[in-house]
């Protein structure tokens, strides 16, 4: 496992910034828009969702005019505090096309001839597209002062491909002695990612294939192999 220039700590405080980032942007938090809940009847069926200072509204959507239902029996209403705990816990679903930075800082490669399987750390960025489902649910629970505060919880998953580059540490070793140098190589990769979000935490699995963009790519052992990693993004829209 190399450390060189160390990529691990580059990676880790982008990670950082990005979750940072990535708390608040719409993904992750609840904003106005159409999703498809149960609040009103089974099956989940579409809503419009406003999202006011202190309360939030649920509207039922006429489906013959594709518009919110503002009368006041379509019409539910979640304050962010009550003073008795007699809201049910609801569920708001959406769907989403879904472009993401990734960084997969991890890769773990499996044996090839002569040589041990590796877990590698290089530096490397990918562009994610997927399909993404984001699932928001209204909790209460009891504060000091009796009260009770609305929480929204967050949960996300997404499953796609991905395309981009990379860096790899090329020497004797993982050519079979076909080289005598040592440097960085650049790899492009591709693959598939599946990515789960809990509030503001965003991890994912990624299986893919390194090419690498040199000559020596004849000799390298890992080109066209197959590698495992974990993921974690910054969306982009």
């Amino acid at each position: 496992m190399t450390f060189k220039n160390s990529p691990v700590l580059f990676i880790f405080l982008a990670g950082c910034l990005g979750c940072g980032i990535i708390k608040d942007t719409p993904k992750y938090q609840l904003s106005d828009g159409f999703y498809k809940s149960k609040i009103f009847q089974q099956p989940a069926k579409k809503v419009y969702a406003d999202n006011r200072e202190d309360t939030v509204f649920i509207y039922h959507v006429n489906t013959k005019t594709k518009l919110p239902d503002t009368s006041v029996h379509s019409k539910i209403n979640f304050p962010q505090l009550l003073v008795n705990d007699n809201a049910k816990s609801h569920l708001l679903k959406q769907a989403s096309f879904d472009i993401d930075f990734l960084t997969i800082p991890f890769k773990y490669r499996p044996a090839q001839k002569y040589f041990p399987r590796q877990f590698n750390t290089n530096l490397n960025g990918v562009i994610y597209l997927g399909y993404r489902n984001d699932i928001y649910q209204f909790r209460y629970k009891q504060i000091p002062l009796k009260n009770f505060q609305r929480h929204t919880w967050h949960y996300g998953f997404s499953f796609g491909l991905f395309t981009g580059l990379g860096g790899t540490s090329m020497n004797p070793w993982v050519t079979n002695n076909q080289i005598v140098t040592e440097y960085d190589g650049v790899v492009w990769s591709k693959g598939v990612a599946g990515i789960i979000a809990i509030n503001n935490f965003t991890i994912g699995l990624a299986i893919g294939f390194d090419d690498l963009l040199d000559n020596n790519k004849k000799y390298w052992i890992y080109q066209a192999k197959p590698w495992v990693g974990f993921a974690f993004g910054l969306n982009l829209n």
